[in-house]
């Protein structure tokens, strides 16, 4: 099974993509997985669950296979403190 999952931003760490793309089913199991030798990233054994990987990068574990896809930067964020339109919050907050 081989599968694209998109990443918000440039890069993601190796542990969380584990959970996003369904190769690990708890942050733990991911652990152990990373732990054991099982995860590989471009056809390399990975042991740092903080290993960031990037658009392109091709990541599996046995019987699994998923690709990062990445959006780029954060180009749907939205912070409201920066936000430079006349929306009150205060005037929505409570109804």
């Amino acid at each position: 099974m081989h599968s694209e999952v998109a990443i918000t931003g440039d890069s993601i760490k190796l542990g969380q993509f584990l959970k996003l793309a369904n190769l690990a089913e708890t942050g733990g199991h991911a652990k152990e997985l990373i732990a054991s030798g099982e995860v590989r990233v471009g056809g390399e054994v990975v042991t740092a669950r903080g290993h960031v990987l990037y658009d392109g990068d091709v990541v599996t574990v046995p019987g699994a296979q998923a690709s990062v896809v990445s959006n780029g930067a954060d180009d749907d964020y939205f912070d409201e403190r920066t936000a430079n339109d006349d929306f009150d919050p205060e005037k929505w907050r409570n109804m």
